[in-house]
């Protein structure tokens, strides 16, 4: 068991730790050769196109303004400086509500830690229980500060129900206000957004098959016959993975042809030359820029013969379509209605943002959907319970006195001081993290064999399995494994009688390993976030070694997102520690508060700076992060409910029986009344937006603007053939002419269209969208639009 000088161990180093994060970081940021690695979100943004540097040529790689190094912390105030609607502008509201789990965690805890430190200290440290039960079981200091300590059939219990009321009514409030104003900022975000082809466009999935027609027909035919005044045309979906493939070598291609073409502008006078052979190891020599311009030639040739061969073959077409409406409120009425008295046909809903799209995915049948969810539900219960092997090996570390008295032999290492210390202070938290670092990807590749559509919603899964995990292997896993260590030679001396009050003490005696695991975590974890120590290093070495045009440089600097999947369910782990140690450890709270302070303060830097989000899903995320922490609220309830249990607390028990009741219902109201809002989208919001946009733009072409938004990505590689022109050209349509003023597209599978329409083709954008919003809570939307610019000095 961990004593008060091991937490001291763990702290000074996890705090040092962090610190030395901390300064590296200060000083690589103003470093200009690492200004893409630091600040890529301006790059992609527009806001910074070169790095800042001094004129000469040790100025490009390392910074010689020594008046910055007297505010290399001046990141910390300018982290802060982004008001919300700023950084709603900035990277939207995934972004910010994200920061806002960090802020509800500050206001739930701060609070309860200044009462539970004030109130349950005092009264668990003068009732001394544990010092008559010392030869029983292992016991510390720290566990003299919990509830552990309260003698049985104490009147002092009355003390912790009347406080677990209160931080449930506390915690509940802010849920409320929280959940509310979060449903009120999406809605507003969704009638704020600029037009976007998402908001117009219907996914149908299950799409059944009629002899004599091929699947366009049976689209349009359903869709004329049942949307008639809405429903414009659909966009196909093709299996184009050998044409992916082909894709991929020409960019590849392309990229040595600019690398060999930059290399002869430099030095004319000298030809570039490659080998034929395997990998350019071996081979006759060719001159390099004539070899890559021809093998992008027959590739250009082979790409076009193939996607003919796409488009004209009725087999590649899958039973799957993006439908086009007229209106947000036809696509409403489409996306959130059945289409079909079978319900396994036909199956619609809102089409994820072209960025948004796993496009693997879209050609899953109803019927493997179901097999192969149920076929992950049972490899998720299995791989949850396979790791409690490591889990429980990672808690016999953090128990050292319980395993000495199960193999003694062990006791001449584990008793020299430092190496306790270290073992007890820090390792089980470090090597807990390193068991879960795989995890995420393991669980991502799973939700994709699911056969989710969309990244937003994989991700969502993703964390669900994750949190789930965490739940039964981090705190159920370490508080049933740490009991059984500890208390095995108590269970193995004393009456079966006694075992269920031994367990009951043992429960907060596990406080001392989640307070290493977050110092471990939380503390050392998020500063290491920041440093970004893994893409500094990559970045550097792509860009000696792979690095060969600038567009190669932009691809090398990977700014990443906020690991939605990793960052939620630790997030809901630290809201669980707090509720669940709020009344029984309080001593825990503290760091818990450090955890979120410190993490707002990075993840605000990261977000402003750093990432770049590949979605937006409008903060479709929170209906979960509310949900869990109710369940957290649950479970300490019934934890606190099963320890007064062995505590013989037959008067005040009982007490906290209708607790976990009202709590439930509590959530059950809270999901009736804004749940709603990130579910559906309201009609009456639908019609107010077009009305709104046929006032002010009464010529808009709707279906100009959503042609092709939605083509497969592999689709845009090339420019306009003449030949494949008229494959774009609907059945109905005839003498359709090519406005010249329309921007060149990549030929395509057709965008089906059931009246004429000159085919106009607007480009989806790939960077990150310009969000326009302006958020006073709670009053109705105000269509009021600011596009926010800040740029952030290094």
């Amino acid at each position: 068991m961990a004593t008060l000088e091991d937490i001291g161990v763990s702290a000074a180093i996890n705090i040092l730790s962090a610190f030395a994060f901390l300064l590296a970081f200060a000083l690589l940021r103003i470093q200009p050769i690492n200004d893409r690695v630091y600040f890529p979100k301006w790059y992609i943004s527009g806001g910074r196109s070169t790095p800042r540097r001094s004129g000469n040529f040790v100025g490009k790689f390392v910074n010689l303004n020594f008046r910055t190094y007297l505010t290399f912390l001046n990141w910390m105030p300018q982290a802060l400086g982004m008001s919300e609607s700023e950084i709603i502008s900035h990277a939207g509201l995934d972004s910010a509500a994200f920061l806002r789990i960090y802020t509800l965690g500050l206001k739930i805890f701060v609070p309860i830690t200044v009462v539970a430190l004030l109130i349950l200290i005092p009264v668990n440290v003068s009732s001394g229980t544990l010092f008559f039960l010392k030869r029983e079981l292992v016991v510390s200091d720290i566990d003299k500060l919990s509830i552990s300590n309260v003698p049985p059939k104490s009147i002092r219990f009355f003390v912790h129900i009347a406080l677990e009321y209160l931080f449930t009514i506390w915690t509940c409030f802010l849920l409320y206000k929280e959940y509310g104003n979060m449903a009120s900022m999406r809605l507003h975000f969704l009638a704020s957004q600029r037009r976007r082809v998402e908001q117009f466009t219907v996914v149908v999935r299950n799409i059944p098959h009629i002899s004599g027609h091929s699947v366009s027909d049976t689209v349009d035919s359903f869709f004329q016959t049942n949307h008639p005044e809405h429903y414009i045309g659909h966009q196909a979906v093709y299996n184009a993975n050998r044409f992916a493939k082909f894709a991929k070598r020409r960019d590849r291609f392309q990229n040595w042809l600019d690398y060999y073409q930059l290399k002869f502008e430099r030095h004319p006078d000298k030809r570039p030359t490659v080998k034929r052979g395997f990998l350019g190891l071996w081979g006759g020599k060719v001159d390099a820029i004539e070899y890559y311009k021809h093998s992008i030639k027959e590739l250009d040739k082979m790409m076009t013969l193939e996607r003919q061969k796409i488009i004209k073959d009725p087999k590649a077409i899958l039973p799957v379509a993006f439908l086009s409406f007229n209106s947000r409120w036809g696509a409403s009425v489409c996306a959130q209605t059945q289409q079909s008295k079978n319900p396994t046909l036909w199956l619609t809903d809102w089409a994820p943002e072209p960025r948004d799209i796993y496009w693997q995915n879209l050609a899953i049948p109803f019927v493997s959907l179901s097999i192969r969810k149920l076929i992950i539900s049972l490899s998720v219960f299995a791989l949850v319970f396979f790791y409690m092997i490591p889990i429980a090996f990672v808690q016999s570390l953090a128990n050292l006195e319980g395993l000495e008295r199960v193999a003694p032999f062990l006791r001449p290492v584990i008793e020299l001081k430092f190496i306790k210390s270290f073992l007890q202070g820090f390792l089980p938290g470090l090597a807990l993290k390193i068991f879960l670092y795989i995890l995420p990807t393991v669980l991502m590749i799973m939700s994709k064999i699911e056969g989710y559509i969309a990244l937003s919603i994989l991700e969502r899964k993703t964390a669900a399995k994750y949190y789930y995990f965490m739940l039964v292997n981090v705190f159920l896993g370490s508080i049933v494994t740490g009991t059984a260590f500890e208390q095995l030679h108590a269970f193995l001396h004393q009456s079966p009688t006694q075992i269920p009050r031994t367990i009951g003490v043992s429960i907060p005696m596990k406080a001392t390993f989640f307070m290493t695991y977050i110092m471990v975590d939380g503390w050392a974890g998020i500063a290491g976030e920041i440093l970004r120590l893994k893409a500094l290093v990559i970045y550097h070495l792509k860009n000696m070694f792979i690095v060969k045009t600038e567009r190669d440089r932009g691809k090398a600097m990977d700014p990443g997102s906020v690991d939605f999947p990793e960052t939620l369910p630790s997030l809901q782990l630290y809201f669980l520690l707090g509720t669940v140690y709020a009344v029984v450890t309080p001593i825990l709270l503290p760091f818990i508060l450090v955890f979120f302070a410190f993490a707002y303060l990075v993840y605000r830097h990261q977000i402003i700076n750093v990432y770049n989000q590949q979605y937006e899903s409008a903060a479709a995320f929170w209906p979960h992060v509310h949900s869990r922490i109710i369940a957290s609220l649950l479970i300490s309830q019934f934890l606190l409910l099963g320890l007064l249990s062995t505590k013989k607390a037959a008067k005040s028990t009982p007490l906290l029986v209708i607790l976990p009741i009202l709590t439930f219902a509590f959530h059950k109201y809270c999901q009736r009344r804004f749940e709603p809002a990130f579910r559906k989208y309201p009609l009456e919001e639908a019609m107010a937006k077009d009305l709104l946009e046929k006032s002010t733009e009464p010529d808009l072409n709707i279906r100009a603007y959503l042609a092709d938004a939605y083509l497969h990505p592999i689709f845009r590689s090339f420019e306009v053939e003449e030949e494949l022109v008229e494959v774009r050209v609907d059945k109905h349509q005839t003498n359709v002419a090519i406005s010249p003023s329309s921007e060149p597209s990549s030929p395509s599978p057709p965008h089906h269209v059931h009246q004429p329409s000159p085919p106009q083709y607007s480009d989806y954008p790939t960077s990150p969208p310009g969000y326009y919003y302006q958020y006073q809570p709670p009053s109705p939307p105000h269509y009021v639009y600011h596009n926010y610019q800040h740029q952030v000095e290094p």
